[in-house]
């Protein structure tokens, strides 16, 4: 049984890519870390859920090159050192961590070399992929090598209640009074006992992912909701881009709590967007038609779906894939068979939904956010590498280059004397304390506030805003907040509670930045 309070030398909250990235790199320098994932295993992410593939680079690909297509589809709003980073580092991160140490098998051509896809926005193929599950194939490589690391203490079902900051959670007003506020680990509600826990850290590494789950309509799993975007805010981190939230233009069209995606790779291997009339549109809107980033590819289908009076778009790509496509897109061939549709013989109704945030917890190039001791990586960081809008195929490589890099980091520190939490600082810190003594016994009060959250979103902060939407989410979100604050304290504590403070609270921060930026650019596309 895992105490109520334990210390551990490096904490990572998470378990997708970035995650387990990270902590393989801690692990393999000698380093004591403790990995905490929200479900019952290692794979509950959206990492498991990639299809697409990962950016690698090609013999006639450059550095140079990759930065152009980065920043053409950030709308050259990215920062240039993470661009930099990427585009250099990222091809060694994937052979180091990806071919070395954990042997991911990645399609090969009839000769031996690994096969390359192209995606939109990109100006030639650099994608590496396994079949259409290449972040499953990822993620499974990560977490067999994970488990077997005797240096890996994997507790799951444990969700992040709070991290713990010097300057909110010392008991000590020295450290209350220290400039530099300092993340010393975190408050954890651990699911088997029921029970909260005090985890103490050295360092602690935020990889808990995207947000998707506060929309009515995405691509993630249910473990999305912006935690880590809710924790690192409260604790006084800088957040930045979080209006900028990418929506998949091309979701399967169905009745779900969460919408299949139909990978961009479908189109980057020839498949056409039609309207409901059979006119193939995207001609309209960009010269690089189905290719075209995803923002405004997004933006063309709800045009056509507005116009129309239609639910959906359809993708043809019985018609226009020169490959067999049960064999080149396995999952995404079961998954529309599974509801009706054979993607060999007829086109597949699509719609857009939210997919990816753009902006979250500000780092540099090393992970480092601005509370001491606090990492971020993977889609809960912003690194600037995006700016207003992300590239395909991108993500799955930020998460294990920035992995890699907090990692490194870190390790240095330790190697030059950093840092070990003294045991003064340690006793400073109080265990949680439950001020509520009511169970939570009707979820109908929880499934409630989320409706109302995931409706707000979709409806005032989706595709499409305007100030008028935005203010109206802005006094909604700020109400339920002020409720929810007065819920929460009255309650024993518990996943359920926890998740929905948190899902409303990124809800709240997300929309004030899209109120307070009047500019149209990407993925924050004001209509006034």
């Amino acid at each position: 049984m895992t105490p109520t309070r334990m210390k551990t030398e490096v904490l990572v909250i998470g378990s997708g890519i970035a995650g387990c990235t990270a902590a393989l790199c801690l692990a393999d320098k000698g380093r004591e870390v403790t990995l905490l994932s929200s479900g019952a295993t290692l794979d509950t992410g959206n990492t498991a859920l990639a299809q697409g593939g990962i950016v690698y680079t090609s013999p006639e690909d450059a550095p140079e090159k990759l930065a152009r297509d980065i920043t053409t589809a950030g709308w050259e709003y990215n920062y240039a050192e993470a661009v930099r980073h990427l585009c250099e580092e990222g091809p060694k991160a994937v052979e180091r961590i990806l071919f070395e140490r954990v042997q991911v098998p990645f399609d090969r051509t009839a000769d031996g070399n690994f096969y390359l896809t192209r995606e939109g926005g990109h100006s030639m193929p650099r994608i590496l992929t396994c079949a259409d599950y290449t972040g499953r194939a990822i993620q499974d490589s990560l977490v067999k090598a994970v488990l077997a690391h005797p240096n890996i203490r994997v507790l799951c079902r444990r969700t992040a209640i709070d991290l713990l900051a010097t300057r909110h959670h010392s008991t000590k007003l020295e450290y209350r009074y220290q400039l530099n506020n300092q993340c010393v680990g975190a408050y954890v509600f651990n699911g088997e006992t029921g029970e909260p826990n005090t985890i103490l850290a050295d360092f602690t590494v935020l990889c808990t992912g995207g947000l998707g789950q506060i929309f009515l309509h995405t691509t993630n799993t249910s473990s999305s909701i912006g935690s880590g975007m809710a924790m690192a805010h409260r604790a006084g981190a800088t957040v930045m881009n979080l209006e900028y939230i990418q929506f998949h233009p091309t979701a399967l069209f169905h009745r779900s709590d969460r919408k299949f995606l139909i990978s961009e790779a479908v189109r980057g291997e020839g498949a056409r967007l039609f309207n409901v009339k059979g006119e193939r549109f995207m001609a309209r809107y960009d010269e690089r038609m189905e290719l075209a980033p995803r923002d405004i590819v997004a933006r063309a289908i709800v045009d056509e779906m507005l116009k129309s009076g239609e639910d959906c778009v359809f993708l043809d790509a019985a018609n226009y894939v020169d490959q067999n496509l049960r064999k080149r897109f396995p999952t995404i061939y079961a998954k529309c068979k599974e509801i009706g549709i054979d993607m060999s013989k007829e086109p597949i109704p699509v719609v857009p939904a939210a997919h990816y945030s753009c902006g979250g917890v500000l780092v540099d190039s090393r992970g480092r956010s601005t509370l001491e001791a606090l990492y971020a990586a993977g889609e809960i960081a912003c690194t600037g590498l995006h700016g207003a809008n992300r590239l395909a195929s991108t993500s799955l490589l930020e998460g294990v280059l920035w992995g890699m890099s907090a990692a490194e980091d870190i390790n240095q520190r330790y190697a030059e004397g950093a840092c070990a939490l003294c045991q003064r600082l340690q006793d400073s810190i109080a265990d949680w304390i439950t001020s509520g003594k009511t169970e939570m016994e009707d979820p109908a009060l929880i499934n409630q506030d989320w409706a109302t959250i995931r409706s707000t979103m979709w409806n005032y902060m989706g595709i499409v805003r305007t100030t008028p939407r935005l203010e109206r989410a802005f006094e909604d979100l700020r109400n339920l907040n002020k409720r929810l604050h007065t819920f929460y304290r009255s309650i024993r504590v518990c996943k359920e509670s926890v998740d929905l403070f948190h899902g409303c609270q990124t809800a709240y921060i997300v929309t004030t930045a899209a109120l307070r930026n009047k500019t149209t650019r990407g993925c924050h596309f004001r209509k006034d």
